[in-house]
């Protein structure tokens, strides 16, 4: 089929989807388990689950086809290669934010019979599984009117852990796509059966799936940077206690609790105090609890902090500072204040619909306003992760209310 993006470059995608299949088989080691869009025409859409950055490399050669993966408007902006971007049918999008604009690019790639490739999670894991899904997910996925396919991806997380203080580590990755949902189909389907099968296709925990592969990965017991997640002792629940030395070991510096990892990356404890926690992830649902404890009994409402502020000036590829500012974040909002050369130093950031921002462990977290993306560097980078935990319990809370509230309009109709 004849691509129908007029942007893209025949030529220019061609050596993307060369190079990103080097990188899947020298660096992921990819392994297909199954794949049903390989002789499969447009149009149609790819779903896929988000362990780490670099996903797209195990999919795109997938099929003959050229595919259009949206992806983070911070990404996009700062590839160093200007202009290249766009020649790769590449479609940028602010996580967790849809435009009118993003709607119609998106609607365009079906229209004209191609490949959509989206990432519902929106971020790539943390802690080893996945952030929340927005509930836009799902009405998305009855939107497209097309098939949808799922590409669930194992191992990538080990290969690019977002806290990981290094390079990449190669290891075996998986890939397995098949199909999801019929088109037909999703003209009848049950509200909460497309979410149950959605759900079940797109969440993952890769320590869990690690128990099932036992992977070795290039350094996988340096969990050095762990600690910027896992930020709560397990044992004595202190803050910002939790540390990392020989590359190999977390701890409390408070109580002693103390684990090992090990070539799979999976916990052991070496200390006389606390439970094992064998997965980061299940150690990561536990400071998710306990936040959400302290939100719900309302010792913890409101978090406030002296930022760096940056953002990407016009003409440029990286972000720069323009000053230094307070973020705060409520229930309902963020706050950035002390933004400079604008007309509204201060400006309100509604956080009903995001389910997680983007981030980095322990250095930033960005938000857009308008068109502009504000890169927001903490004073004390631990913050960073209680910022993105009290979001994602915000989101569960707002959407639950908002579940609550149609059942009650609907209850009195």
């Amino acid at each position: 089929m004849k691509d129908k993006n007029r942007k893209r470059s025949p030529f220019l995608y061609g050596i993307w989807k060369f190079l990103a299949s080097v990188v899947a088989v020298v660096v992921f080691r990819r392994k297909i388990l199954r794949n049903e869009i390989k002789n499969k025409k447009g149009p149609f859409v790819v779903i896929a689950n988000h362990q780490a950055a670099l996903d797209f490399v195990n999919l795109i050669g997938a099929t003959k086809e050229p595919m259009s993966f949206v992806i983070s408007n911070s990404f996009y902006h700062t590839i160093p290669l200007k202009g290249i971007m766009p020649r790769l049918g590449l479609i940028p999008k602010q996580q967790f934010q849809t435009t009118v604009a993003n709607v119609r690019k998106m609607k365009q790639v079906i229209n004209a019979g191609g490949i959509l490739v989206i990432y519902p999670a929106g971020l790539m894991s943390d802690d080893g599984t996945s952030t929340p899904l927005p509930v836009g997910t799902y009405n998305f996925l009855k939107w497209t009117k097309a098939d949808i396919y799922m590409a669930k991806t194992i191992g990538t997380y080990f290969s690019m852990p977002k806290w990981r203080r290094g390079g990449m580590r190669a290891g075996r990755t998986y890939i397995d796509i098949y199909k999801l949902f019929d088109k037909d189909e999703l003209k009848t389907i049950d509200a909460d059966e497309l979410r149950r099968r959605a759900d079940e296709a797109l969440l993952f925990d890769a320590y869990e799936e690690q128990e099932s592969y036992l992977v070795k990965y290039q350094r996988n017991d340096d969990i050095e940077g762990l600690e910027n997640v896992l930020y709560i002792c397990p044992n004595c629940k202190k803050e910002f206690a939790v540390r990392t030395r020989d590359k190999s070991t977390i701890y409390c510096s408070s109580c002693g609790f103390e684990e090992k990892a090990d070539k799979y990356q999976l916990l052991h404890k070496t200390s006389d105090v606390g439970d094992e926690i064998r997965h980061p992830s299940k150690w990561n649902a536990m400071i998710h609890d306990l936040v959400k404890e302290q939100i719900e009994v309302g010792e913890l409402s409101t978090l406030s902090t002296k930022v760096e502020i940056q953002i990407i000036p016009d003409g440029k590829r990286s972000f720069r500072k323009i000053g230094d500012g307070t973020l705060t974040l409520t229930k309902d909002s963020f706050t950035l204040s002390g933004v400079p050369d604008i007309e509204e130093p201060e400006f309100i950031i509604p956080i009903a619909s995001y389910a997680a921002l983007p981030y980095k462990p322990g250095e930033y977290i960005e938000l857009q306003y308008g068109e502009t993306i504000y890169r927001c560097l903490p004073e004390d980078g631990r913050l960073v992760i209680k910022f993105i935990n009290m979001i994602k319990i915000f989101y569960e809370i707002n959407t639950a209310e908002i579940k609550k509230n149609k059942t009650c309009a609907a209850t009195a109709e």
